[in-house]
């Protein structure tokens, strides 16, 4: 029986050509295909697209020759530390004394890593001394992240002050958890505990009285060490952020050394903060001599001003609370408070000591150097930059207070350091927990 399907026969036809100059895949030369099916002859001709032209590749531009005659340690000592890296990165040769000089002076990570990328290629790669100013630097600079990468990947015998400096790191940006693992895995690798590292692990108990205490009993049982005035103010510090006034003032009675001014003043604060009136006015009553003595000694003419620095656009303003030039920040800070009272903002007058009216000592707090500094960084950066503002006094709760709500209007990080602590405030929110 004869098949049904019909014969096909496909007859190729490639016309002659010269020797190619493109592969065979890319030929640009037809090809003729002949069908034939039932006597019936069918050509098609097929052709190869030619692909379209590789563009011109652009040249790297060449590295720009670093001059000659390039002293680091001269530009380092004069302070041009950007200059410095980057002629670092251009390939002048870095001795061990530009990289320590740099790494204590740089103040931002961008920089910091960029130093730390040429300390790796470099044949000091495995200094101790420079990877701990390098860990230093990242600390200087709030990022715990970044130091502890380079701390980790240490694997010589770490100094006892380098632990300290991370585990203080840890405390002074909020995250006192991990300064106290890092203690627990000091101790495991053998190292012994100093009275340093003890007035920095109490700092880091937050408002856990059980650890604290703990710790505390280590510190004179385990290791013989006599507590000084730091340790008891450790001490008072947890009992108060943990609402335990009255066992604060038993424990500060029970002290193996007289209650110094500073003892009895962070007591009277945590009083206040709890509303306990009767042990603030107690305290008060105790302290009454030593104040009244403090009032009669004139302070320098230069110590009278506080000053704020501010950290915006890379770059470092510092100005005083006298100078009342700067109308644009007091017209933000007006607009400001306006807000900050829509969010629930009341001015707490008793951090006002002077003796005059509610408006005047609402005025005061308002115009607080740490909310001006603020203000004149919000008209002077652009919107959600993070401020940085350096106080060397301690930050009152009335504008610490304030600042949380400024933080939640302004959609900014605020970046707050006293003489205590950093304080990071976001949406509303402080890293400490409100207890500094």
């Amino acid at each position: 029986m004869e098949s049904s399907l019909s014969s096909i026969q496909f007859t190729f036809h490639i016309p002659k050509q010269p020797k190619p100059k493109y592969p065979p895949h890319l030929s640009p030369f037809p090809i003729s295909c002949t069908a034939s099916r039932n006597n019936a002859t069918t050509r098609t001709t097929y052709r190869r697209r030619t692909p379209p032209p590789k563009p011109p590749t652009n040249r790297k531009p060449t590295t720009q020759s670093p001059p000659p005659d390039a002293n680091l340690i001269t530009l380092c000592k004069n302070g041009s530390i950007e200059q410095t890296i980057e002629l670092m990165s251009q390939g002048v040769p870095a001795g061990y004394d530009v990289f320590e000089i740099v790494l204590d002076s740089c103040t931002e990570i961008e920089l910091g890593k960029k130093v730390q990328q040429l300390l790796i290629r470099s044949s000091y790669y495995g200094n101790v001394n420079l990877n701990s100013k390098l860990v230093k630097m990242y600390v200087k600079c709030n990022s715990m992240r970044d130091a502890r990468r380079v701390f980790d990947r240490m694997r010589e015998r770490k100094e006892l002050t380098l632990w300290h400096l991370m585990i203080k790191g840890y405390v002074d940006n909020g995250e006192a958890d991990a300064g106290l693992l890092l203690y627990d895995q000091m101790k495991e690798l053998g190292l012994v505990p100093n009275g340093e590292t003890f007035r920095l692990v109490l700092s880091a108990c937050g408002d856990s009285v059980q650890d604290c205490l703990k710790h505390f009993k280590s510190m004179t049982q385990e290791y013989d060490l006599v507590p000084e005035v730091e340790h008891y103010l450790g001490v008072i510090d947890v009992l108060g952020k943990a609402g335990h006034v009255n066992e604060a003032m038993e424990f500060i009675e029970e002290m193996d050394c007289e209650p110094t001014v500073e003892i009895w003043e962070s007591l009277m604060s945590y009083a206040r903060i709890h509303g306990d009136i009767e042990l603030e006015d107690r305290v008060g009553a105790l302290l009454d001599p030593s104040m009244e003595a403090l009032d009669k000694l004139p302070l320098p003419k230069g110590k009278q001003s506080l000053v704020n620095m501010l950290e915006g656009k890379n770059k470092v303003n510092e100005y005083r609370n006298t100078d009342f030039d700067k109308e644009d920040a007091y017209g933000k800070l007006k607009g400001l408070n306006g807000q900050m009272r829509d969010y629930g903002y009341v001015p707490d007058t008793r951090y006002v000591l002077h003796d005059i009216d509610q408006e005047a000592k609402e005025q005061a707090l308002m115009y607080h150097s740490e909310r001006l500094a603020i203000a004149y960084g919000l008209i002077s950066t652009p919107a959600r930059t993070t401020l940085r503002v350096i106080k060397n006094l301690r930050i009152c709760g009335d504008c610490h207070n304030a600042i949380k709500i400024m933080s939640k209007i302004v959609g900014r990080e605020l970046i707050v350091r006293d003489n205590k602590r950093f304080h990071h405030f976001k949406d509303g929110k402080c890293s400490c927990g409100d207890y500094w």
